[in-house]
């Protein structure tokens, strides 16, 4: 069993802090560990005798256990103290900083995302840039960890980023004063045409019911029968599977909306509708779901499973691909292991791994003048260093579809502005339902 292997890990890891207190106890340990484990415990030797400082065994320890994790693939980690709290603060929904959602990237802070509507969001900063400095420092080369806690801070203080983005000539400095991100995780508005449109910017506690909640209140807006919806999940990096699955549960009456399989007993799961809402809130009308690169994980899900099920169209851009389900499994009162412990995939069995989500309707985001700069540089779960491979395996045709024109999408930003068109993509999705019967969106023929 993968818990067993687990338990004998972290058995290892406690054997390894009480080496210098029991010669009797590092016999039994390399015994029950083998050679690989005595190189282990050699280079500590080597480090605690010849490095040119003195080191702390929690540094070693720590830094040996970070290493480890670090060798399987990119969203294993180990979390204590700060790391885990901050962890349990983002699932809640609320922190005081920046609102960015950031990887490491060989040495360099790069940005998934920017959340809707956060200090970061509102200085201009945009997916695919990257963060060289704080305050002037260099933090190239810097755990992820550490530069995430130097951007946190108290609301309304000021934070300076130097951002280098790629395309342009010369990094930019930007000055961010940090705010309470209260996550609102999900917004909504009423288009013209009575056409709902509800965001969904990430998937925190209670995102299903607040979906519903959403939902009730642009019916009370509409000037009679709501005529379609678009939920958008755009720049959305993910978070609770429960609440995806709640979430698609809100729209589907019948089938799988998504399963997980795992090494481990009780880590292969199928979630299936009708198990958190009952019916199809939204029953008849034709839904379309808004995706870009940024839209990741439980964004995936979502999409995944509606697409699968027919019942919703999906535009904008493929998706993050990031198919893998993490488990937090508790290491003592205050440290855990964010572990790599599944694979998902969506009713028709499609791994969502690396290759992500594709649209139905490839919709550029016309309306940003950056934007052959930004798809030229996107990343997705795919450029990720020691990610996943997909195991039923991805044509590189496949995924460079993206790149290829569509003589549809011909107009310029500038263009785009004249006709006070802010939202391009959006602006698709709404013209799309306008002018669609809800036959033919939500009833499409396999």
């Amino acid at each position: 069993m993968k818990f067993a292997a687990l338990a004998r890990s972290a058995a290892l890891v406690t054997a390894v802090a009480l080496v210098p207190a029991t010669t009797a106890g590092l016999a039994r340990v390399e015994a029950s560990a083998g050679p690989e484990f005595s190189k282990l415990f050699a280079v500590y030797q080597r480090v605690k005798a010849s490095y040119v400082e003195p080191v702390e065994d929690d540094v070693l320890i720590n830094g040996a256990i970070s290493g480890m994790l670090a060798a399987l693939d990119p969203h294993s980690a180990y979390l204590d103290g700060s790391d885990l709290q901050r962890l349990e603060t983002m699932i809640d929904g609320n922190y005081s900083g920046l609102g960015l959602s950031v990887v490491g990237e060989d040495g360099a802070v790069k940005i998934i995302s920017p959340f809707r509507g956060s200090p970061a969001d509102k200085a201009g900063i945009k997916a695919g840039d990257y963060i060289t400095h704080l305050d002037g420092e260099l933090i190239y080369g810097l755990e992820l960890d550490e530069a995430v806690a130097r951007m946190r801070g108290k609301a309304g203080t000021s934070i300076r980023l130097t951002i280098f983005r790629p395309g342009a000539e010369e990094p930019m400095e930007v000055d961010v004063i940090r705010g309470v991100i209260e996550l609102e995780p999900v917004t909504w508005e009423l288009q013209d045409g009575n056409i709902g449109h509800i965001m969904v910017n990430e998937f925190s506690r209670d995102v299903g019911a607040d979906v519903f909640a959403a939902w009730k209140d642009l019916q009370s807006q509409s000037t009679g029968r709501l005529n379609g919806l678009v939920l958008d999940l755009r720049s959305n990096p993910g978070g609770s599977l429960d609440e995806a699955v709640a979430l698609s549960d809100l729209f589907l009456t019948k089938g799988q909306i998504v399963s997980q399989r795992g090494r481990a007993r009780g880590e292969s799961i199928t979630y299936d509708a009708e198990t958190v809402f009952r019916g199809d809130i939204a029953e008849g009308l034709p839904i379309v779901v808004l995706i870009d690169a940024g839209s990741a994980s439980a964004s995936e899900i979502v999409a995944g499973a509606l697409q699968d099920h027919r019942r919703a169209v999906v535009m904008g851009q493929r998706s993050f691909g990031k198919g893998s389900v993490q488990s937090l499994l508790p290491l003592g009162r205050d440290a855990a292991l964010k572990l790599t412990t599944a694979r998902y995939y969506t009713p028709s069995g499609h791994s969502v791994q690396e290759g992500g989500i594709k649209p139905d309707i490839k919709v550029p985001q016309l309306s940003d003048p950056d934007l052959a700069k930004r798809t030229k540089f996107t990343m997705r779960e795919s450029d990720l260093r020691g990610h996943l491979i997909n195991e039923l395996g991805i044509k590189d045709e496949d995924m460079e579809s993206d790149t290829r024109e569509d003589p549809r999408f011909q107009l310029t930003a500038e263009e785009l502005e004249a006709r006070g068109i802010e939202d391009f993509q959006l602006h698709y999705a709404v013209e799309t339902l306008r002018r669609t019967t809800p036959s033919a969106v939500a009833s499409r023929k396999k």
